[in-house]
């Protein structure tokens, strides 16, 4: 049997199955900063506030000042946000705060209830600042939903990379975020993900291969849903030639050859796995709430109305730390961690 049970093709945001929810990627060519840390350009016949049309090669987002996402609620699930260029200024209604990119990754269980906010200061004055990032949502079963929210910083330099050279000499660089292939084994994720339960078989793989560059990747359990995001290039996956823009949908329990479409330019060719057993419980969504049930849903609106989920601590709805701060996280109870 093939081990490919369909192909689709990528829209915005990316398809996903369960035990995810949401994958986008977000990369914005964005221009020098201005004093404010927005780009310094003009905003004039953009949608303030809803700009998503890619003018220019950039986006506002949400922001009016600087780019990114004001302060919002979440509940249910976890955020899992890969920055593979420039950098997030997180703030939220715990007090917790973190600046990081640069490969860093951020995991967040919002549990019971969080606002925050995800901004994209761009510090050069004098060059662009490109900005990529995958951002990721992944379930919470209904015993972790109201959970206490939570988050851990798996800074790059902790984040395990596992090299493969074919029988040419051409390398396959996977950075896993989640799982673990061979020798390679990340840092934990937060206590309560689906990722933490031991059956779970919880992969977030970045795939990066030179061109012509071949790998066979090892299979998943049985249980698993699999499946493949080709945003870069083009490759041969298990005999089938599949295009940029593309994700396929595997078979768990086969091994899957993948074989870099040799490329005019030397660019990498770049795939994103995202792998784990389905939860298999109702998912009942609004917005940024994700329960079970419709009740749940209505419950989490009329606690989010109530409560804020702790309020929001900062003087603005999309605060942004100084301009010379390094990556940092500053934890709800006072613990502060440096990037290095």
């Amino acid at each position: 049997m093939s081990a490919i049970l369909e192909t689709f093709k990528l829209g915005f945001p990316w398809q996903t199955i369960d035990p995810f929810l949401f994958c986008v990627h977000h990369d914005d060519a964005y221009p020098a900063g201005n004093d404010h840390l927005g780009p310094a350009a003009s905003l004039q016949g953009r949608n303030l506030g809803q700009d998503f049309e890619g003018k220019d090669g950039w986006r506002m987002y949400h922001g009016e000042t600087v780019p990114g996402f004001p302060g919002h609620p979440h509940r249910g699930f976890e955020t899992v946000t890969i920055v593979r260029r420039g950098l997030i200024d997180h703030a939220d209604s715990l007090g917790a705060a973190a600046r990081f990119g640069q490969g860093d990754v951020q995991w967040l269980t919002a549990g019971k209830g969080i606002v925050h906010s995800e901004m994209f200061p761009l510090l050069a004055r004098d060059a662009p600042n490109p900005a990529e990032l995958f951002q990721i949502w992944l379930n919470l079963p209904a015993r972790n939903k109201l959970v206490e929210p939570y988050f851990s910083m798996l800074w790059a330099d902790k984040i395990p990379r596992h090299v493969h050279r074919d029988a040419a000499g051409k390398s396959t660089e996977v950075t896993v975020v989640a799982g673990t292939l061979g020798d390679a084994t990340p840092p934990s994720p937060p206590p309560d993900s689906w990722a933490s339960t031991p059956d779970a078989d919880v992969a977030i793989w970045s795939i990066r291969m030179a061109p012509g560059a071949t790998w066979t990747m090892p299979p998943a359990r049985p249980t698993s849903n699999r499946t493949l995001y080709l945003f870069a290039g083009g490759s041969e996956i298990a005999d089938r030639t599949v295009t940029k823009g593309t994700g396929v949908r595997l078979r768990p329990d086969t091994t899957v050859t993948i074989t870099a479409a040799p490329q005019a330019a030397p660019a990498p060719v770049e795939l994103l796995l995202l792998q784990g057993k389905p939860i298999g419980e109702p998912v009942v969504q609004y917005g940024p709430f994700v329960m079970n049930t419709r009740a749940e849903i209505q419950q989490a609106m009329s606690d989010y109305q109530r409560t804020r989920f702790g309020g929001w601590p900062w003087p603005a709805d999309a605060p942004v730390h100084p301009r010379h701060e390094g990556r940092f996280a500053r934890h709800a109870d006072g613990r502060i961690e440096k990037a290095r």
